[in-house]
């Protein structure tokens, strides 16, 4: 059976680092995928489907619930390890009841824990701002993607944390006690 962890956090939380150094320390066990970078490659594979997702994203909006969760899903399916981290998901009640549903109808996947990475809004700011990646990196859109973020927390945190799966971790720490504190919960339960 598969072990799923989900990592969620603000843009410029430091999740998909933080993901992506435990992947590549236990590259025999464990492997990662970002949303964003699933959509990403999407996108500039230039196929309708990827074209469609720009539409959303260059906007700071979110994807469409099928496509996102028909990427997600994917991506499980085909993982060649065991212990998969996805991070970026859910982003929204409707993506987390959807992803709750599919795992409910299946046996080969099981979610083991949602871990979020804690920073203030100021620290996000700062990190977007000043790493401006592509063109979805402004003020504006910043914004928007915080708004997007924030508005469902609660409810799913509220969700994961009665579920009894809910870790929270401090983002605004150096990145090595982060993934070090990370990687011993992510171990402690594999």
């Amino acid at each position: 059976m598969k072990k799923l962890f989900l990592i969620i956090g603000a843009p410029g939380s430091g999740k998909t680092t933080d993901a992506q150094l435990i992947a590549e320390h236990f590259d025999d066990g464990i492997v990662h995928y970002s949303t964003g970078d699933l959509l990403r490659a999407e996108v500039a594979s230039r196929s309708e489907q990827g074209k469609l997702i720009e539409g959303f994203t260059s906007k700071g909006n979110l994807v469409p619930l099928d496509i996102v969760v028909k990427t997600i899903l994917r991506a499980i399916q085909n993982a060649p390890k065991d212990v998969i981290l996805i991070d970026g998901y859910p982003r929204s009640v409707e993506q987390m009841n959807a992803l709750d549903d599919v795992l409910k109808s299946q046996t080969q996947v099981q979610l083991i824990n949602v871990i979020e990475v804690e920073v203030s809004e100021s620290v996000a700011r700062d990190r977007v701002l000043g790493r401006a990646r592509g063109a979805d990196d402004n003020v504006e859109v910043f914004n928007n993607r915080m708004k997007v973020y924030l508005t469902p927390l609660k409810e799913i945190q509220s969700f994961y944390t009665k579920l009894g799966i809910l870790k929270k971790i401090n983002g605004e720490r150096t990145i090595e006690t982060i993934v070090n504190e990370m990687e011993a919960f992510i171990q402690s339960k594999i």
